[in-house]
């Protein structure tokens, strides 16, 4: 097999960069649980999920059994044409889950196309509404609606190109450490719930499509909104009629300790996304709305030619099955009580480490230049992230300086321990100057 340096170079010569980065050169081969194995046969454990993929962990012996035994049934029968059961007993469970009546389903590909979906589902209920209301710092993936509506600084910077014909409005995200409006948690009486209200009035509420939102920000850098945000936000949205759609893309199925990240808050919306984890590493994501919303456009306005696909289906019901059974929900919410609380220590400690904040498993440890100034800690980020690397850690970050952990719901108690070892390892040894300056160009990210 190729040396690790030889496939990096062959990927640089075959794929676009327009679809990846990097943040370790791990070529990986095998995986088990919360490990992944590389071309060398070293081990690292994952605190990503893979981008919050994997759930179930690497390859569960449960849903390799599920594949191998629909593939031997039936890998494809168009959904969009005909009828095949697993697609079925999909949509009848995550409708189960909700708990809502008269809700509908619209099943995809990606977390990307659900979420383009669900605008485009809201533009036909507001048919004479043309502004999307979104947050800055939000993601929402890659097609031409989503980028537009998403709010980090890559996707503004794409939207300009592709998108100018489509209307998005953003207001600031409640991020409480970085306030945007300068003030005070404590003082504060929610001026950032004004804010939307403010915008919504200034565009006319009759122009709004939809707000979409992120229960808990991801890709922004995991930030947890104050408790009674959403509630006060639903208000304002409901004299209107102005629904509301919720990205659980990264949020749900568990990983913040509940099914659904919205809840932790106490609102009810209108419309429901899901992706990554839902197909524990194969591709399928999800729609779930109210019936008015999810039939506001024609037959078949929305539809995908592997969407449904029977084998895909048939893993994504175990996989809610398996979380179910194993409780791993409650789990989440433990196993992040007991992150967030080493975390916070360490933050206590060390000078580089700003704010620790998450919801289960989906925390974000925010690096500083120092606590007093609350600059940006990006270069400490690409060093703290090679690092780990060496040590046999897997950590990404987002939003330049806030390191992402989000293990799978099933990592083992003792692994976890040994990566949270390793990570406050590795910000110490960066805190402490053992990390030259030269790793900065081997970490891309973003």
């Amino acid at each position: 097999m190729s040396a690790p340096h030889e496939i990096i170079a062959r990927y640089e010569k075959v794929f676009s960069r327009v679809q990846r980065t990097s943040y370790a050169p791990i070529i990986a081969v095998r995986g088990r649980n919360s490990k992944v194995f590389d071309i060398s046969g070293k081990s690292y454990i994952d605190f990503t999920s893979s981008a919050a993929v994997t759930n179930l962990g690497y390859c569960d012996p449960e849903i390799v059994k599920v594949i191998r035994e629909q593939a031997e049934e039936l890998i494809h029968f168009t959904f969009i044409y005909g009828y095949n059961i697993p697609a079925l007993h999909l949509a009848e469970e995550l409708l189960t889950l909700t708990g809502f009546k008269d809700w509908r389903v619209v099943l995809g590909l990606s977390g990307s196309d659900a979420n383009e979906g669900a605008l485009m589902l809201a533009k036909g209920f507001r048919k004479n509404s043309n502004v999307l209301v979104s947050y800055l710092g939000s993601f929402h993936g890659c097609c031409v609606g989503t980028t537009t509506v998403s709010g980090v600084d890559l996707s503004v910077r794409v939207a300009e190109i592709v998108s100018p014909w489509l209307k998005s409005v953003k207001v600031p995200y409640p991020y409480c450490y970085r306030c945007p409006l300068g003030l005070s948690p404590k003082s504060c009486r929610m001026s950032c719930v004004d804010r939307v209200k403010t915008l919504i009035d200034k565009v006319g509420p009759e122009n709004v499509v939809a707000l979409i939102t992120e229960p808990v920000q991801g890709d922004g850098g995991i930030v947890v909104p104050p408790e009674n945000y959403f509630t006060q936000l639903e208000n304002i949205l409901r004299k209107h009629g102005i629904p509301m759609i919720v990205d659980e893309v990264q949020t749900g199925l568990g990983r913040t300790g509940r099914w659904f990240g919205y809840q932790h808050f106490g609102f009810r919306p209108d419309v429901i996304t899901l992706g990554k984890p839902l197909g524990s590493g194969l591709p399928i994501s999800a729609i779930l709305g109210r019936e008015d919303i999810m039939n506001s456009l024609p037959d078949f306005a929305y539809s995908f030619t592997l969407a449904g696909n029977p084998l895909i289906a048939r893993v994504a019901l175990r996989t809610i099955q398996l979380i179910k059974e194993r409780d791993l929900v409650r789990r989440a919410e433990k196993l992040g009580e007991t992150i967030l609380s080493r975390l916070r220590r360490l933050r206590d400690e060390s000078s580089i480490v700003g704010d620790v904040r998450g919801k289960g498993l989906m925390v974000g440890l925010e690096l500083v230049k120092d606590k007093e100034s609350k600059v940006r800690g990006f270069e400490e980020a690409k060093k703290v992230v090679w690092r780990a690397y060496e040590l046999g850690l897997f950590v990404m970050f987002l939003s330049g300086n806030v390191l992402r952990i989000q293990p799978p719901l099933t990592i083992e108690e003792d692994v976890l321990e040994e990566g949270l070892n390793i990570l406050e390892k590795s910000i110490k040894d960066v805190e402490e100057g053992r990390v030259g300056d030269d790793v900065l160009a081997r970490v891309r990210g973003w």
